[in-house]
């Protein structure tokens, strides 16, 4: 089985950038500049690269400019390697075009990828099946909900074999890094390295987020564990009580620790981390409202709407931009 990083079949290996709507502008550019640097350090065309779209129009990134093509993903060839780069409302832009032209392609056992969100459209077109695969860690709630069969991570980047998938953001740069450094040597990735002031470079087993305590402001070793259970049982939330047992704590003192370090109660801070998911999913899935009021912890919608209206100043309905009158929207007020 042939595998992303394996020595190419000519020189320069080329790569066919395919852009979807609402593509995130950083990670594209944070995959073609490596590649750009890798050249001019070699002094030789390694690599080249094109830009496409479904129907070779122009495509507006997420930050609202509009990127020209180089042609349609018909005018690919048949040697290019594949990267479908997505962003913001990836699950809104699975076009059935493109979804069925990547199934083709990979029948071919052509090296296909993604940066940020567009693991989604992959995933779509069925070809991430029996593969370790990422996405933005934004996006990975609503993603293994989609596709609860699929062996994703959250590393920056993942290469299996004929497959790669990016996060986003700069993780695009480690991902081509290692790409080099398996094509023309560890030598040449780390002087690219250095041209783009990215060091050091990091494996792709590292997590995308930031550590628990640096988002946190926090270092307590308890809080910390506390808040990490919290995060793996949102679906099923732990009682205050256990919680505390589970650290060595009464709970008077759970109390205490959450409004020392976080200034809100323990019950207060783990509703927001559920309602925060909720948010997600509302926005990048196509779940039920009572399915994603499942999915984070409420056994009752209307409790679930009250809580999110309280939060968040909107009804998960009219979160996804869907007009509703609900029974319970005075009672929400009221809230």
């Amino acid at each position: 089985m042939p595998m992303f990083g394996d020595r190419p079949r000519e020189l320069p290996q080329r790569f066919a950038f395919v852009l979807v709507p609402d593509f995130s502008m950083m990670p594209v550019t944070a995959a073609i500049e490596p590649l750009r640097i890798a050249n001019r350090t070699a002094e030789q065309d390694l690599y080249s690269w094109k830009v496409y779209s479904v129907d070779g129009t122009a495509v507006t990134a997420s930050n609202g400019i509009v990127m020209g093509v180089d042609g349609d993903i018909g005018d690919i060839g048949e040697h290019d390697t594949i990267i479908v780069c997505g962003g913001l409302n990836i699950h809104k832009h699975a076009d059935k075009k493109l979804v069925g032209w990547l199934r083709k392609e990979a029948r071919r056992g052509m090296d296909i990828g993604s940066v940020c969100t567009a693991s989604h459209i992959l995933a779509e077109a069925g070809i991430l099946d029996g593969y370790r695969c990422t996405i933005h860690w934004e996006n990975l709630p609503g993603f293994s909900e989609a596709f609860p069969d699929l062996n994703v991570t959250g590393s920056l980047f993942e290469i299996d074999r004929d497959r790669f998938t990016s996060a986003g953001g700069t993780s695009s740069v480690d991902m081509m890094l290692a790409l080099i450094g398996a094509q023309h040597g560890q030598q040449l990735a780390s002087e690219v390295a250095e041209g783009i002031l990215h060091a050091p470079i990091r494996h792709q087993s590292e997590y995308q987020r930031m550590s628990l305590p640096a988002r946190i402001g926090a270092r307590h070793p308890k809080l910390i564990s506390i808040i990490e259970q919290m995060e793996k049982n949102l679906e099923e939330p732990l009682s205050p009580s256990l919680l505390a047992r589970q650290a060595g704590l009464s709970t008077r003192q759970l109390e205490r620790l959450f409004r020392r370090y976080l200034d809100r109660s323990p019950k207060r801070y783990y509703l927001e981390l559920r309602l925060r998911k909720a948010r997600s999913l509302l926005l990048q899935t196509d779940m039920t409202v009572i399915n994603v009021a499942l999915a984070c912890g409420f056994s009752s919608p209307s409790h679930f709407s009250k809580c999110y209206r309280a939060f968040f100043g909107r009804t998960p309905y009219r979160e996804r931009g869907t007009p509703r009158l609900e029974s319970h929207d005075h009672d929400i007020a009221a809230h």
